[in-house]
């Protein structure tokens, strides 16, 4: 893919999320329930994160233009394969008095939570979840699974926010927006819009300490501490590679908030959850074809076999047709992450030899094999070789297949037709109702002026 197709992909997503976060916006201004109010909240601060981490990963493309630009080439070492990952089961205890919970007494304080998750640029958030002292766990139930395949030095950052709901809600005081905000059309006052969505979004990612996303007020959007519907940053963290085990683990939180602020939770300053990590290498065959095996310590006593790489083994079947009925293999050689590979050309006229050291039940073992042509002696010992590499990479994700769950994360909800969100957001069809200019224009004069070369 060239540059300018990378940057047109990235130019719409981010056109694709200031789109969305006006329509949040818009929304918002349009509500007459606290439910509602805190969705769209919700909404604009996720989307405001997608727009940060864009505007980063443009950033990050123009530097790499740049530099090749001046003849400097990005490096060419041996990079490892890429991997899906997800996580699922994610427990948030909580640590309230024994006054509060067993006894029941003082004032009944009601938070609207929800996580937002972000690797790399893709960024999900969990469902809301409203949270009282009758509740022991923050809990988000499903699956998120990211689409986006990552290495094996992937970062993935939970962010837990809170909104302290008040028990009123009085929609009058946006009433007076409504009209206006709905009746609005995306027009010559467009650019001055998106520059205010880059604009907030780049000020809610600068800040620190309960600063985050939820803390820069939209445009277009009421005044949301009033109503009890600005979302704050409670605590956070970041899982990598070493987190990544079999089954329920536990992680520490960082607290972002102290026990005067509204939004405050009793948190125990840990959450659990099930992260799950699939290296591209543990889930296809990485190569297949003939091979002769060395199965004695003759060297002229080769045993020629049909051979695939994949997981752990390399399977050698007699042929390709008992590969296909899935028949025993003959013989099965362990490839693990310490396995040693080199080449041997003691006799390159016959063929070319690659040496294979590894542990088998506990005992050093050396495997040979033993190719027709240089050719496929090359591509066997390069495609070995890089599996090795792959599985040292990824450590204990290698040590056998975990299991991505596939069901959705989430209750699929059908968009009712005319809808007030879908009448918001989604632009119309050609020819149908009012027409959506194209904003592309706008928002590469705005991103030029954040990327200007210099």
């Amino acid at each position: 893919m060239g540059d300018n197709t990378q940057d047109e992909e990235v130019l719409k997503q981010i056109e694709r999320e200031v789109r969305m976060r006006e329509g949040a916006s818009k929304l918002l201004a349009a509500c007459s329930r606290r439910e509602q109010a805190l969705e769209a909240s919700k909404s604009l601060l996720t989307c405001n994160a997608r727009i940060l981490a864009l505007l980063s990963q443009l950033q990050k493309m123009r530097k790499a233009q740049i530099l090749q630009r001046v003849g400097r080439r990005p490096s060419e070492d041996v990079l490892p394969c890429l991997g899906k990952i997800s996580l699922s089961d994610l427990r948030i205890p909580l640590m309230w008095k024994d006054s509060e919970y067993f006894k029941n007494k003082g004032e009944l304080q009601r938070c609207a939570v929800f996580c937002l998750l972000q690797c790399g640029t893709e960024i999900h958030d969990t469902d809301l979840v409203m949270v009282d002292r009758t509740l022991t766990d923050i809990c988000f139930e499903g699956t998120i699974i990211f689409s986006k395949e990552v290495g094996p030095d992937f970062q993935l950052r939970v962010e837990l926010y809170s909104s302290c709901v008040v028990e009123y809600f009085s929609p009058g005081a946006i009433g007076p927006r409504r009209v206006s905000c709905l009746g609005a059309t995306v027009g010559s006052s467009s650019g001055k819009k998106i520059r205010a969505a880059f604009e907030s979004a780049a000020v809610c990612g600068s800040s620190g300490g309960n600063s985050g996303p939820g803390s820069v007020l939209p445009p277009l959007s009421p005044d949301l501490s009033a109503l009890g519907l600005k979302y704050n940053l409670l605590a956070h963290t970041t899982l990598r590679i070493e987190h990544v085990q079999e089954g329920f683990k536990t992680h520490d939180l960082s607290l972002a908030a102290t026990e005067d602020n509204p939004f405050w939770l009793p948190l125990y300053g840990s959450m659990c959850c099930c992260l799950v990590a699939q290296p591209l290498c543990m889930i296809h065959p990485i190569i297949s074809g003939q091979l002769e095996v060395k199965l004695g310590e003759d060297l002229n006593c080769c045993e020629n076999v049909y051979g695939v790489l994949r997981g752990q083994n390399l399977l050698c079947y007699k042929n390709e047709e008992d590969l296909e009925s899935e028949e025993k293999p003959l013989l099965v050689i362990p490839i693990r992450k310490d396995s040693v590979v080199c080449v041997s050309e003691s006799d390159p006229a016959h063929c070319q030899s690659i040496c294979i050291s590894t542990k088998h039940h506990g005992e050093d073992v050396t495997y040979t094999l033993t190719t027709h042509t240089p050719e496929d002696g090359k591509r066997w010992n390069e495609a070995i070789s890089q599996h090795v590499f792959n599985m040292s990479q990824w450590k204990q994700c290698c040590d056998h297949l975990m299991k991505i769950e596939t069901q959705s994360s989430r209750k699929a909800i059908p968009v009712k037709q005319g809808s007030l969100y879908h009448e918001i957001v989604t632009p119309p069809s050609p020819g149908e109702g009012l027409v959506v200019p194209d904003l592309s224009v706008e928002i590469r004069t705005l991103l030029s002026s954040y990327y200007k070369e210099r």
